[in-house]
């Protein structure tokens, strides 16, 4: 098992970053030809999904959708920090992904990516990939 330990430092409050080839690096650098891939982020107000890395305007689509599902700026939010609407996004893209390693490669569809969100930036976020042979 290997633990690879990243940050991004994403510039905008809503932000998608496609981290797939940082993956595949790590994969690369322990050999595993058969297990899985676990990407996790341990922020409560980022999130980790599998998309379509294709047409640029699907990421832009996506944030816009969940801004309009939850505002950034909503007057009836309680919570003190002021940032509920990240929560709430962070919580339907989920902190992590499994993926499957088969023949030295993750499995993806054509069109797939790997994708770092952050949702109460600008900040710097972490993300581990954990490497599991089987």
């Amino acid at each position: 098992m290997s633990l690879f330990k990243h940050q991004h430092q994403f510039s905008d409050i809503v932000q998608m970053e496609d981290i797939t080839s940082i993956i595949k690096k790590d994969l690369q650098m322990t050999n595993v030809q058969e297990g899985i891939a676990v990407i996790y982020t341990p922020h409560t107000t980022a999130g980790i999904t599998i998309n379509e890395n294709a047409d640029p305007d699907v990421v832009t689509d996506m944030i816009g959708g969940f801004e309009r599902a939850f505002p950034t700026n909503h007057s009836e939010y309680l919570h003190f920090e002021g940032n509920s609407h990240a929560h709430m996004k962070s919580t339907i893209f989920k902190a992590s992904q499994t993926l499957i390693i088969s023949q030295g490669e993750i499995i993806l569809g054509t069109w797939q990516s790997v994708y770092l969100c952050e949702f109460d930036g600008p900040r710097l976020r972490t993300f581990y990939v954990k490497i599991i042979e089987g």
